[in-house]
């Protein structure tokens, strides 16, 4: 059986992950990097956002609209909704290469009691519970963090406090994760981080390394 044209028309990048580009049954501009689907989604006025599943069952040819969940913020064109895509496959590429591993949770959290966690370096631990999540960092590291996002507990939740982390810490994040960790503290603390402090967190981490 021919596979419908929206499927003949798409195209693929080798290596890890593999990245396809098609049109759904309805039309719609999409990609799967990985596990990870996309989609040009219309608005009303004619502008699109970006929609996001995970593990889609069908081929491109064969999803539709509804099967996309999220909301990943407005696109400004096909060329747009590209870039977001390749950025995607980049920031996998470069999880992989990152030392992050699992290890045994069961943590008292400010969230509650871990249910998992994963090791980004020695003294930096992010765990996951059934409300919430966000890293934890032992006082040396804690040290290092800017004194206007320092956290007395150690403690720094995953939706905005996260980013401080990442920013005294850059080596130890994808590059899709300093740029939204930018943009939360340009949003929410835009006066607490002097670029002076990225180079003193680098340097404790060789040190420790």
């Amino acid at each position: 059986m021919n596979a419908p044209q929206s499927e003949a028309m798409t195209d693929n990048t080798s290596g890890f992950p593999e990245v396809y580009y098609g049109r759904t049954s309805d039309g719609l501009f999409a990609a799967l990097v990985g596990e990870n689907a996309f989609a040009m989604i219309p608005r009303q006025n004619g502008e699109y956002y970006l929609g996001h599943a995970w593990k889609l069952p069908l081929p491109i040819y064969e999803w539709k609209q509804s099967s996309f969940y999220g909301h990943g913020g407005q696109l400004d064109g096909k060329a747009a909704f590209r870039a977001r895509v390749e950025e995607n496959a980049e920031h996998q590429r470069q999880l992989r290469r990152l030392a992050r591993r699992s290890i045994p949770a069961r943590h008292a959290t400010p969230w509650g009691l871990s249910d998992h966690a994963t090791h980004y370096a020695e003294g930096i631990v992010c765990h996951s519970t059934p409300s919430h999540g966000g890293f934890h960092l032992d006082p040396d590291r804690n040290a290092h963090i800017h004194p206007l996002l320092r956290s007395a507990d150690c403690f720094y939740e995953e939706d905005c406090c996260w980013a401080a982390v990442a920013k005294a810490f850059p080596d130890l994040f994808t590059d899709f994760e300093k740029r939204c960790a930018e943009e939360t503290i340009r949003h929410w603390y835009p006066d607490a981080w002097p670029r002076s402090l990225t180079s003193t967190s680098k340097r404790l981490l060789e040190a420790a390394s």
